[in-house]
C-alpha cells in the first residue's frame, strides 16, 4: 500500500504541476514554455498512474480523486502561500476516507 500511495502522490505532483503550467500561461500570461512544460507533466501524470497496483482503471481514477484532493491543498498551501481551511479540511477528509474505503475494500486477500 505504502508504494501505491507514493505513486498516487506523484502522479497527483505531475497532474498539478501540468495544469498549473497552463494556468502560468493562459492567466498570468507567462512565456510558452510554460505549455510544453505543461504538456510533458501530463504525459508523465498518465504514465505514472498505469504503475498503480489495482486491477481496474476505474478504480485507480476513484481512488485517485481523494488523492488529487488532498495534494491540491497542499499545492495550495507549499506553492501558492495560501491557508487552507476548515471547510478544506472536512471535505479533504471525507474524500480520503472514501478513497481509502475503495481501496481497503478491493484488496485482494491472500
Amino acid at each position: 500500500m505504502i508504494g501505491n500511495l507514493g505513486i498516487f502522490f506523484l502522479a497527483a505532483f505531475f497532474e498539478i504541476f501540468g495544469c498549473f503550467a497552463f494556468w502560468l500561461y493562459f492567466r498570468l500570461e507567462r512565456t510558452p514554455l510554460w505549455l510544453a512544460l505543461g504538456v510533458i507533466s501530463l504525459v508523465l501524470f498518465a504514465y505514472v498512474l498505469t504503475k498503480i497496483d489495482v486491477e481496474n482503471a476505474g478504480r485507480v481514477y476513484a481512488i485517485y480523486g481523494g488523492i488529487y484532493i488532498v495534494a491540491s491543498l497542499l499545492w495550495l498551501v507549499f506553492i501558492e502561500k495560501e491557508s487552507f481551511n476548515r471547510w478544506d479540511i472536512i471535505g479533504a477528509s471525507i474524500c480520503i476516507l472514501g478513497a481509502s474505503v475503495i481501496f481497503l475494500g478491493n484488496q485482494k486477500v491472500g
